[in-house]
């Protein structure tokens, strides 16, 4: 719909940076709706609410995964454990991450159950609306509202259900049964699915990026039945597979996978065929996924020296998130059947994603990975080093935890014993999913935050086809993709068989899954799916029950609701 576009832009001038205050009510008074644009405004006002939300999910769902960590950093990082304890799974009442998560989706359920009432006592013509335009904001809000309850029955599985903003006695007054949020969100995306509007072309979302479309809706539904078995003890593999399908045939809208691993989440995305949802993003309104939380955050803290990126400066960079090790700092490969993402994408070493990322011009970059000693050339002229965030010595990152400090990467340490507590700037592998581009560069900070795109929905797939037994279909489903990945000289081993020599099992499944989302949010539930979340990995032992599977309720958040319960074994 052409009004999104002018409706972010005003959306993103209101930050969502305090949690302690209803930032719905802006849009609550009676007398606000006199015009198109106050209508525009309010039905797109908790986009932008959500938007910032994916931080604390970013935080959840790599932070307690097998695949990303945050070490210490000699004075910087530790937090008091805190780091540590959502590693190992040890994480208290106190967890602030699961309190943010938990407060952030239910203020953006408030906001969506606001727009939905408000809209239901207003007239489509009296605002120069036609019908179906009118249902459609009304069906994108609800279809927000689902997507912040998939979230919840994620982390917390036994959460409340609100539906009214001006009705409480419609809302539960403590938790329901995972069972009534699962059946909410699967028949509000059903019931809406028809409201929405479809891509009927290829060249992107353009214009309409940001907007819930049928395609996007039937992706949650996608995700939902995925995890059916998790969520509601379930199995929807068969309903999964024909809402993939369906997408993948193009009922519900044109897409098409891009020829670049890179391009869902580039500074031009809105043109790529291959983001079916993103949130509008650009360097001179909201990044959200630009800050510190997630990937402003997964290079070294003098990376501007280097990248050039002080410009539209969102405070500088951190040392916050590296891949979790391959070796110790022996130098001695582990033998972990999780973690190790560095090692999981060397299994097929011509992968273009394993280059070090470089800035090519002209709003192009090349590799995710940031590895080894960083050179760029100073103020001087000359060619200098990055160096750790104190200054004292050249960075020379490595698949390792553990104190190099000033030690060349080709040496090693005398000691294999590694911890999280054990780190330094040179621990682990760094990277950058979204490009980073330079000062000179019209796509600085421009990139849209990539929330759905179709390989999502081609993986999904392949895993129903693999559980189903077809390993065949599954394997093309997954090349189709991942042959962007590697130079077409190697396809014959790179591939999975048929056509190629890689085998594909489920435990190959859950690494691919790795490979292709690293970094995107969603690794835990994938472990869980797989039934490996409670297992060992780098620096964690097995979990000694399974009450890990969700998160616990702030104690804020309990006390705030006297009809709450702690979820079990907190």
């Amino acid at each position: 719909m052409k009004y999104m576009a002018g409706a972010l832009v005003a959306a993103s001038l209101v930050g969502c940076t305090n949690l302690d205050e209803n930032l719905y009510d802006q849009v609550a008074s009676q007398n606000y709706y006199n015009t198109k644009s106050d209508v525009i405004r309010a039905v797109f006002r908790p986009f932008e609410h959500a938007f910032w939300s994916v931080q604390s999910r970013h935080v959840l769902n790599e932070e307690s995964a097998d695949q990303l960590i945050t070490p210490t950093r000699e004075d910087w990082w530790d937090d008091g454990g805190r780091w540590a304890r959502m590693h190992r799974h040890e994480w208290l009442t106190t967890n602030g991450e699961a309190q943010t998560e938990y407060n952030g989706c239910f203020q953006g359920i408030m906001q969506a159950n606001l727009v939905i009432e408000d809209l239901e006592q207003r007239s489509a013509a009296k605002f120069g609306f036609s019908d179906a335009e009118f249902k459609n904001l009304k069906a994108q809000n609800r279809v927000l509202r689902a997507w912040f309850y998939l979230r919840l029955l994620d982390a917390f599985r036994n959460v409340p259900l609100a539906v009214s903003y001006y009705d409480t006695s419609k809302n539960s007054a403590g938790q329901v049964e995972p069972r009534k949020v699962y059946d909410f969100i699967e028949s509000e995306l059903k019931a809406v699915l028809p409201e929405l509007t479809r891509k009927t072309s290829l060249g992107g979302n353009q214009a309409a990026q940001g907007q819930w479309t049928q395609a996007s809706a039937a992706a949650l539904l996608v995700r939902l039945y995925l995890n059916a078995k998790v969520y509601i003890g379930e199995d929807h593999y068969t309903e999964c597979a024909q809402y993939a399908q369906d997408i993948l045939d193009g009922k519900y809208g044109s897409y098409k996978v891009a020829d670049r691993w890179d391009a869902a989440f580039d500074w031009d995305n809105q043109t790529s065929d291959e983001v079916i949802f993103a949130f509008p993003a650009s360097a001179g309104r909201t990044h959200w996924h630009y800050n510190g939380d997630m990937f402003w955050w997964s290079v070294p803290s003098k990376a501007s020296d280097w990248l050039k990126d002080t410009k539209n400066k969102v405070g500088t960079h951190n040392i916050k998130y590296s891949a979790s090790p391959s070796y110790n700092p022996k130098g001695e490969k582990y033998t972990y059947e999780l973690g190790m993402p560095i090692e999981r994408f060397k299994q097929y070493p011509s992968d273009v994603r394993l280059k070090m990322y470089t800035n090519l011009g002209n709003n192009r970059r090349e590799g995710l990975f940031i590895f080894g000693k960083i050179s760029y050339t100073d103020d001087k002229g000359q060619t200098a080093y990055l160096k750790d965030h104190n200054g004292r010595y050249t960075l020379d990152l490595r698949d390792a935890v553990g104190k190099f400090g000033g030690t060349d990467g080709n040496k090693w340490l005398a000691t294999s014993e590694s911890r999280l507590e054990d780190g330094d700037d040179n621990s682990g592998w760094m990277f950058a999913k979204y490009p980073l581009y330079s000062d000179d560069e019209s796509g600085q900070l421009e990139a849209d935050y990539c929330e759905i795109r179709l390989p999502e929905i081609i993986y999904s797939l392949a895993e129903c086809k693999l559980r189903s037994g077809d390993a065949t279909t599954a394997a093309q489903l997954l090349n189709s993709v991942r042959k962007r990945n590697y130079p077409s000289t190697d396809w014959s081993t790179a591939l999975y068989t048929p056509e190629g020599a890689a085998q594909l099992d489920l435990k190959e499944m859950l690494a691919e899954w790795g490979r292709e989302f690293f970094a995107e949010g969603r690794r835990r539930i994938d472990l869980i799916r797989f039934g490996k979340f409670l297992d060992a990995w780098w620096d964690k032992k097995a979990d000694a029950d399974s009450h890990t599977l969700i998160f616990p309720l702030h104690r804020d958040i309990l006390g705030a609701n006297r009809n709450l319960k702690q979820n079990p074994g907190y």
